[in-house]
């Protein structure tokens, strides 16, 4: 009994936040004119360091509404474990951290000036033909 309050208390408290990022949409976008596809599991990688001869990531800064939605909705992780993440990888020298933008016109700046380059924006984000979509998050999958 205890255990089915539990969690009709927890998907209370819950619903109202997984509703509202539902509402929030995410593109990743790359300046690669045909870039091998890409699902999910594979952004998520590459996001968390797996190793891409293609793909250079970018992120958003700390705080910034588009990436809290890329981290719930794609990564599956709060800002504070992926913090502590990258902190053990770049202490045991395994992997470099993502480049890190200040804002989305930064990041679609660095996108255009540097081929290869992987970032997500939000989905609303006017797009330039130059940049190609490889995931949005209404395809979940």
């Amino acid at each position: 009994m205890k255990a089915l309050f539990f969690f009709l208390v927890i998907s209370f408290v819950l619903w109202p936040v997984s509703k509202a990022l539902a509402a929030k949409q995410i593109i990743v976008v790359t300046n690669m004119e045909k870039p091998p596809p890409m699902k999910k599991h594979e952004i998520r990688n590459l996001f968390m360091g797996g190793a891409s001869n293609v793909f250079e990531p970018v992120v958003l800064k700390p705080g910034e509404e588009a990436r809290h939605v890329f981290n719930t909705l794609v990564v599956g992780l709060t800002e504070a474990r992926i913090q502590s993440y990258w902190a053990q990888m770049r202490f045991s020298g395994r992997h470099r951290a993502p480049v890190e933008v200040e804002s989305t016109e930064q990041m679609l700046q660095y996108l255009l000036e540097h081929k290869g380059a992987v970032g997500y924006l939000p989905a609303d984000v006017t797009i330039p033909e130059q940049l190609t979509v490889l995931f949005s998050s209404r395809q979940q999958g």
